[in-house]
This record gives C-alpha cells, sequence and structure tokens, in this order.
C-alpha cells in the first residue's frame, strides 16, 4: 500500500481509452466525450479492436501494442473478465496506471478450476506494478488540471474540496449536489471495488500533493485499518474531514464480517475510530454539505452555548427541540444583555431571555440591533438567526442588512430563511457573502452541532493528556506472558478464573479476594478464609470466554451459586454444580471453582469493561452498564487502544454509568477518575499481550471502597494488529553516560508534553535557532501536541531522560523522524541540551534512530543542519552522513543511505525526491 505510481492518475500526459466507441451506450465513448469536452491538453487514444479510424474525432488503434506511445494512464472500459489479461499487456507495454470502469459483479467467483477475476487482476498488476483504481468506479476528476476521466454526466467546478468515495453511483449523485450550491473539487473520484489502489492511498496522495482545504469521505468498507487511521489522522490534522459511511445497520451491512463479541452494532466502532481521528461524522448526504458550509466558514467555538434571534417563536422553539436533543446547550445570559434586550418591548414573548422572540412586527434594523447586543454576551457561542418573511422585513432585505453590518458581530452567525420562493434570494445572498445558511431551523442547529463535534475530536487528537496512571515493566510483561504461552502450550484458548485474576493483579487492577478449591474437601478448608455468606463459581471451557453470554441473558447466573453461609454448604455446593457440568456439558472438564465473599450492602453499581476484538479494527477497549442489564440498556461504548487518561475520560462520559455516577455518587470525580484509570490499565494490558483475544470484567462494582473485578474471562488467539499503533516498550533501554548517569533512552509518549516544554525551557536562544532554523522562545499548545503525540507508525522520536535524586524526571535530548508515506525517505532532527554538551547524548540518540530507520526498512535518512552549526556537522559526519552544501535553502543537506532500493520504483521514486 503506497502513493506509488498514483500521480499518472492525477497529472497524465496522455491517456488511452480501451474499449471506446461511438455507440450510444458505450462507456469508453462518454469518458472520450467528458476528457474532450474538459480541455484536457495532453494526447488521447482510443483502443477498439472494431478497426475504426477515430472515435469521437480521437485517433484509435486496434490493440494496446499498437499505441503510439506508452500512455500515462489506461481508462478500461471492457467487460471486467477481459480486465486481467489487457492489465498484463498494459503493464508489459509499460503502463503504470490502469483506471477500471468496467461493472465486475463477481469479482470473487472461481469457475471451473480458474482463480477469481480479483485474484488474477492483482496477479497481472503484480508482475509490472501497473497500479489498479477499480473495478466499478466512477473515474476520477481533477477539475484545476482540466482532467475528467469518468462517466460523469455534467461538467464538475474546480475548488477546494477533494471527494473520495466508494460508491460510483453516489459519485455521481455528489457532482450533481455540489453544482446545486455552488461547490467546486480539486479532486473527485470513487474507487468502486478497487483491488489494488485503496482509500488510505489515496488519503495519503491527497495530504502530501492536493491544495484541498478540505476533504469529503463516503466509505462503505474499510479494508486496512491500520494503514486507514494513520492516512486519516494524518490529513485531519492538516485539513477539515467529513465522512459518511453507509451499512450503519446490521441489515445494509454486506462486508459479511463476523460479528464482533461484546459490541452489538459494529456501527459504533466506526463512530469511534473516526473520533479518534478529528474526523466529523455526518449522518446523510445533506448533512455532509451543510457540515462543509458550517465548519469552512466559522471561526473556532469556545464552546457550544447557541443563542438564537427570530421574528417568532415558534421557529425558535423547533431550534431549541432540536439543539437540547443534540447535547448541545442553550446560551444562558448577562444581567446586562437581559436589560438591553427587555427595553421597549424589544424581545416580546421571553424579555431578556434566550430565543429573542422579536415578533412578526420587526424589521431589519431591529434584527441588526438585537444581534449586536446578543452577540456582544460572554456567555454566547454562536447566534442563530430564523427568519420567517413577512410584509415588515423581506427575507432579501433583512439578509442585506445583516450582511451589511455582520462586522459588527462579535460570534459566528449561523442564518435560516425559512420558505422556498422569497428565501430562496436571501440564502443567495448570505451564501455569496460566505455566511452559513439553511433551510430550516433543525438543520442550522444540526450544523452547529457538527461543529461542536469537530471542536471536540480535534481537541482530543491534539491534547496533551495528564501521565499515565500506571506503567508496566518487563517483568509484569513476561509474567504474565509465560501465563499465556503455558495456556497455549496445553492447547487452551483460554485462560482460567485464577490465571486471569494473576493478570488483573499484574496490572493493578482490583479484584475480588478469590480462593480456588478443586474438589469439596478444598473448598470446604478455602471457606474458612471468608466471613459471611459466600459465593461459588464452577469454572469450565464453558464459561470461560468472554462476551459469550449475551444471546442468552437469563444465564448469567447458570453455574454460580450465593449465598452459602458454612463449609458444609460450601463443599455440598461444589457436588451440585460439578454433577450438573456433568450431566449438561458432559465433554467439558471442570478446571476449578472459585469461592468468594458476597458482595453486598455497600451500593454498588454493576458495570461492565473489557477488551475485544474486532475483524477490521483489531483491538478494541469497551465500557458500560455491567450485570444482566447490558443487553438492555445499549449502555456499551467502544475505544481504540491506545488510551490516555483524556480518551478514557471521554468514553466513560458518553455513556449513562457516567450520568448515574455524576447524579449518585458523593464523589463522583474520584470514582470516574478511578474507572478512567481502569480503562488506561486494559489499554496496556491489551497493546502488551497482543495474543490476548478478549477480556470481559463483568460485573465490575463501584462503591465507596472504589472498584472491585468479582467476574471475569479472557480469552487467546492470534498476534492482534493494532488500527493504531500502540506504544513500543521494546524499544525502550537503558545507558550510562560519561559522567555516570543512568539514563532512559525510549520511544516519546503524549503524556511527555511538559516533559518537553521544561526542556525547550532550558535551551539556549542559539540551539532553539540550530533545531527550528529562527528563534522560538515558546511551544503553543498544538507545537506540543505535534512533538508528543505522534504517530508510530510513520513517526518516530526518542528522548534521553534522566530521573534526579528527588525522583523527579528531566529530559536531556531528543532526536525525532517524519517518514513519507512510502517509507522511501525519512527526514530527522535533533537537539541535546546546552549545559550536556559532550556527554555523547546526541551520538547515542543518533546511533538509535538510525537503528531503528533501518529496522523498518527507511532508504534514506535526510536533515538540514544550519551552516554555522559546526558540532552537529562534525557528528553527523562521524556517523556516516554525506554532507553536501544546499545552495537554494542555504543550510548543509547530511544524507544517510540506510537500506537499498528493493523495486525499480523504489529507486526512481528516491532519486526524483528532491534533495
Amino acid at each position: 500500500m503506497s502513493t506509488r505510481f498514483l500521480r499518472h492518475f492525477f497529472e497524465p500526459a496522455s491517456i488511452a481509452v480501451i474499449g471506446a466507441s461511438e455507440k450510444p451506450h458505450s462507456t469508453g465513448g462518454l469518458v472520450i466525450r467528458n476528457l474532450r469536452e474538459g480541455g484536457f491538453a495532453g494526447s488521447i487514444w482510443a483502443v477498439n479492436p472494431e478497426d475504426d479510424e477515430t472515435v469521437f474525432s480521437v485517433p484509435c488503434v486496434g490493440h494496446v501494442s499498437q499505441l503510439p506511445e506508452v500512455p500515462d494512464l489506461a481508462v478500461i472500459c471492457t467487460p471486467v473478465a477481459s480486465v486481467p489479461e489487457l492489465l498484463d499487456k498494459l503493464g508489459r507495454f509499460g503502463v503504470k496506471a490502469a483506471l477500471v470502469l468496467s461493472v465486475g459483479a463477481h469479482l470473487d467467483d472461481e469457475q471451473n478450476g480458474t482463480e477469481s477475476i480479483r485474484s488474477r487482476m492483482l496477479a497481472a498488476a503484480r508482475v509490472s506494478g501497473i497500479r489498479v483504481l477499480g473495478p466499478e468506479c466512477m473515474g476520477l476528476i481533477v477539475p484545476g488540471r482540466k482532467l475528467n476521466a469518468s462517466y460523469a454526466s455534467q461538467p464538475v467546478k474546480a475548488g477546494r474540496v477533494a471527494y473520495l468515495g466508494q460508491s460510483g453511483m453516489l459519485g455521481n449523485a455528489m457532482i450533481d449536489w455540489a453544482a446545486g450550491r455552488g461547490i467546486g473539487f480539486s479532486h473527485l473520484l470513487t474507487l468502486g471495488d478497487s483491488v489494488d489502489v485503496l482509500l488510505p492511498d489515496l488519503m495519503d496522495y491527497i495530504n502530501q500533493f492536493s491544495p484541498a482545504q478540505a476533504i469529503l469521505l463516503h466509505l462503505e468498507h474499510i479494508m486496512d485499518a491500520q494503514h486507514f487511521m494513520t492516512s486519516l489522522r494524518d490529513a485531519s490534522r492538516n485539513r477539515l474531514v467529513l465522512a459518511i459511511k453507509s451499512g450503519r445497520t446490521a441489515e445494509s451491512d454486506i462486508s459479511g464480517l463476523p460479528p464482533t463479541p461484546g459490541v452489538a452494532n459494529r456501527d459504533q466502532i466506526f463512530e469511534a475510530a473516526f473520533a479518534r481521528a478529528g474526523v466529523v461524522r455526518v449522518d446523510d448526504s445533506d448533512d455532509l454539505f451543510d457540515a462543509l458550509e458550517t465548519l469552512s466558514r466559522m471561526k473556532p467555538l469556545k464552546g457550544d452555548r447557541l443563542a438564537i434571534v427570530s421574528n417568532g417563536l415558534g421557529p425558535a422553539m423547533l431550534a431549541i427541540d432540536k439543539l437540547i436533543n443534540a447535547g448541545g446547550k442553550l446560551a444562558h445570559f448577562s444581567e446586562a444583555t437581559r436589560r438591553a434586550l427587555s427595553r421597549d418591548d424589544f424581545d416580546i414573548s421571553k424579555p431578556g431571555e434566550n430565543p429573542v422572540d422579536l415578533g412578526g412586527n420587526a424589521t431589519p434594523e431591529r434584527f441588526v440591533q438585537a444581534l449586536e447586543i446578543v452577540a456582544a454576551e460572554p456567555e454566547v457561542d454562536a447566534v442563530l438567526v430564523v427568519h420567517a418573511p413577512t410584509r415588515l422585513a423581506p427575507s432579501k432585505t433583512t439578509a442585506q442588512a445583516i450582511i451589511a453590518a455582520r462586522k459588527r458581530f462579535r460570534r459566528n452567525l449561523l442564518t435560516s430563511w425559512m420558505g422556498l420562493e422569497e428565501a430562496l434570494s436571501a440564502r443567495h445572498e448570505c451564501n455569496l457573502a460566505g455566511i452559513p445558511t439553511y433551510i430550516s431551523p433543525e438543520k442550522a442547529v444540526k450544523a452547529f452541532m457538527h461543529m461542536v463535534d469537530y471542536q471536540r475530536v480535534q481537541a482530543l487528537l491534539q491534547e496533551t493528556p495528564p501521565s499515565l496512571p500506571f506503567t508496566t515493566t518487563p517483568e509484569i510483561r513476561r509474567r504474565c506472558r509465560s501465563l499465556i504461552e503455558e495456556a497455549r502450550a496445553a492447547e487452551r484458548e483460554c485462560l482460567s478464573h485464577s490465571e486471569t485474576a494473576q493478570v488483573l493483579k499484574a496490572y493493578g487492577l482490583p479484584v475480588a479476594t478469590s480462593r480456588y478449591p478443586r474438589n469439596a474437601e478444598q473448598a470446604a478448608e478455602a471457606a474458612a478464609c471468608f466471613e459471611g455468606p459466600m459465593a461459588l463459581k464452577v469454572i469450565h471451557e464453558g464459561n470461560c470466554r468472554p462476551f459469550r453470554y449475551r444471546q442468552h441473558p437469563h444465564k448469567i447466573s447458570a453455574g454460580l451459586i450465593q449465598d452459602l453461609t458454612g463449609p458444609e454448604e460450601v463443599a455440598e455446593a461444589v457436588e451440585r454444580l460439578g454433577d450438573k457440568v456433568a450431566e449438561k456439558f458432559p465433554d467439558l472438564a471442570v478446571h476449578e471453582y472459585c469461592l468468594q465473599a458476597m458482595q453486598r450492602g455497600k451500593h454498588s453499581m454493576q458495570l461492565c469493561a473489557g477488551i475485544t476484538r474486532d475483524p477490521v479494527f483489531g483491538p478494541l477497549i469497551v465500557f458500560g452498564i455491567g450485570g444482566y442489564k447490558v443487553n438492555i440498556l445499549a449502555d456499551r461504548q467502544v475505544a481504540l487502544p491506545p488510551l490516555n487518561m483524556s480518551l478514557a475520560a471521554d468514553v466513560v462520559g458518553r455513556t449513562h454509568a457516567a450520568r448515574l455516577i455524576r447524579e449518585h455518587s458523593s464523589h463522583p470525580e474520584r470514582d470516574l477518575e478511578r474507572l478512567c484509570e481502569l480503562l488506561v490499565k486494559l489499554s496496556q494490558m491489551a497493546s502488551d499481550l497482543t495474543q490476548l483475544r478478549g477480556l470481559e470484567l463483568n460485573p465490575l462494582l463501584l462503591n465507596r471502597d472504589g472498584v472491585v473485578a468479582v467476574d471475569f474471562a479472557m480469552d487467546l488467539g492470534s498476534p492482534a494488529r493494532f488500527a493504531i499503533m500502540p506504544y513500543p516498550e521494546e524499544l525502550r533501554e537503558w545507558v550510562t553516560l560519561k559522567n555516570g548517569w543512568q539514563v532512559e533512552i525510549r520511544p516519546i509518549r503524549a503524556e511527555d508534553a511538559p516533559l518537553l516544554n521544561r526542556f525547550h525551557e532550558q535551551l539556549s536562544e542559539e540551539s532553539i535557532r540550530f533545531r527550528y532554523f529562527h528563534n522560538k522562545a515558546d511551544l503553543t499548545q498544538r507545537d506540543l501536541s505535534i512533538l508528543s503525540h505522534i504517530n508510530y507508525d510513520r513517526q518516530m522520536a526518542f528522548i534521553a531522560e534522566h530521573r534526579r535524586d528527588d525522583g523527579s524526571k528531566e529530559m536531556l535530548g531528543v532526536v525525532r523522524v517524519w517518514n513519507d508515506a512510502d517509507n522511501i525517505r525519512t527526514e530527522f532532527s535533533i537537539i541535546v541540551r546546552d549545559d550536556l554538551q559532550g556527554l555523547g547524548i546526541g551520538s547515542l540518540l543518533m546511533k538509535k534512530m538510525i537503528s531503528y530507520c533501518k529496522s523498518v526498512g527507511t532508504l534514506e535518512m535526510i536533515g538540514k543542519i544550519m551552516v554555522d552549526n559546526h558540532p552537529m556537522r562534525a557528528l553527523m559526519k562521524h556517523l556516516g552522513f554525506k554532507l553536501r552544501y544546499n545552495m537554494e535553502e542555504q543550510v548543509v543537506d547530511a544524507v544517510l543511505r540506510l537500506n537499498e532500493p528493493e523495486s525499480d520504483w523504489q529507486r526512481h521514486r528516491l532519486e526524483s525526491l528532491p534533495d
């Protein structure tokens, strides 16, 4: 997966359309007409074996081999069964990119012992390296280059929005919707059922080479979650990204994937992924453009408080209902604002309150006066104007008055001009003026909430979180992995209850005190350890698997006997449970019994938390209401690991459980923090123990004494692949400096932002200038987020950290690299504290980074050094870098070859990269 040869799709100098004719229903003929009508300046050829000399005035040849030269792009419009052979011919002819518009309903069918069409297409592409986009795609359109290689029914206006979709017909509809709103595109294409070029490849290309300010995504399915999330997070840090996802219900999901244990609706996982990537998700196509209009035209919000100014109470109340149901807030006015709105019957329905009702006789001038008052209110984040046309205030006249006074309004402004005839001109005026405008108050509120959501997910993406409550040690990881290895050696897919308890305790998770007898005699002895009533559970292979009772919630207590009061009753209960298992599950052997004290009388809340694994997104953290209520309340939320305290707080805060805690707990903040710590520890466990497939803590009791896991189950699987690469613990190492200090060299993490900030404050102006090429006295919040919250999939930063005698930590130096999307070249930077020069820190950090980049297959490392930075130039020369003066930038380029190219394309790409 890479951007290899993608330039040939978007910047072709010549195009061959295969299967083009002048027949009325020829897709190829339509592509040629669109290319010509769009003004494509390069060479165009048609390929058609029927020996036509021309197709719509374009030269035509009978076979690919007869083309006068190798085209940059081939557009294939022949039946899909012929595509594998065509790709082979095109690849051998030297073509690097093929756009397949052919319809392919049976790509994966194998007939008469032959491989499927998809397999044969991929095999043909691999031989020559030709990139394939499609089949079943609409084509691609790049208006800025006058390229319309599609069967679209109308021209597309140039703009700063990139649309990437997975449905050809929806792409056609998108063109029409956008034309109706005057929206232009930098790139517009659909992938269809693409066998080679995937959505993340295209996002990487757009992110690197496109002038687009916003990306619109339509998704049906995801194949490579890690590539997808890496590309998506990179894109959303630089551009506004909006996404719409079909297949949200079980009935419309055509992926054919198995269900995710513990997650009733897989759409929740996409919701969590979008939020984690800083992406705004919308429900339908209209919302897509409404959100685009709002987010591209509004200034960043400080909060979610909306004020409404209307010339009627009814429309304003519709907006309020929508706002509250969507989770927004109605702004409250200060006393000064209330007095200003209450004078002279200015606000007629609820004087001085929100919404502001100016009445049916409100003039345009009164609207402007009201907006000046409301927009100056500090407790307001945005103002919505709701207007219905009247004789005294026609829509267009009112809109023009508001537009003329807009510079006096100190808050974001949204407008809703109700109606279809007179209101149309008002909406047109607002569109021209760049003011977001909507056909109804409800749509306006929904668009406002998209802005609120965008602010929230972007804050999570860029936040520098507090310190982690827990970090594992090699000893903890070794101990837990040995338990898993022993189970796998015994050909078990689950850990027993007692083994799971050991893992939980190792990770600092609170577990109810338990004894694990294997027979009645041992159970009677164990009962003496408890005071009061006890509960006994039988543990066998059938109930060691997490999230398995969901289809039968009434059986949650099966295999459990409660309120046992003495050794005799406990021993008898062991016999009863053993007999029951032998009767109902004769093939299952009893592993052990679990004896615990009954947990009553502490006003406990039953919760459920754990780890599950999705077939696409890999490990997930789940949390919500527990006990037998899990199916009924539908409260479970999911999150992609790794988690920090901020991300965990976002997950917990979205559950009904959090509302109950805030309402009934005597210490809600303490209890919520405990739950966040628990989720972070689960996240760490998922990252460390990659063979852990599922873990369920249910019930997890929360009461005045804290949190305690009463029952739990864990099963195992093949090593997991994470959607977001977890913290690489294996890259941590300890070294001794020349002055005797013990220093840890480790990857940076988001929680290191305060450490990084203190480090920066200790640097001299010269060191800062050498690193940033200008004086950067302070690091902003965004700087800290970018530098500490990195994507380990494409970035790496190693810091040297020393623990002082008082236990506090200090940062001594940092080296970082930024890889391109194809892992061809990585650019490094390094900085060491001024007072620690000469201790070998810089050399240690660089050698660590060079070793790492070699191990991940990067071809070349390059860095830019200021001419007067002589110590750095000397270090690079010592490490084997080639130094050369860059006259254009007036810096010294330091270049080190790490690995040799494995293909001609890698060699060509490496040579073509700018120095």
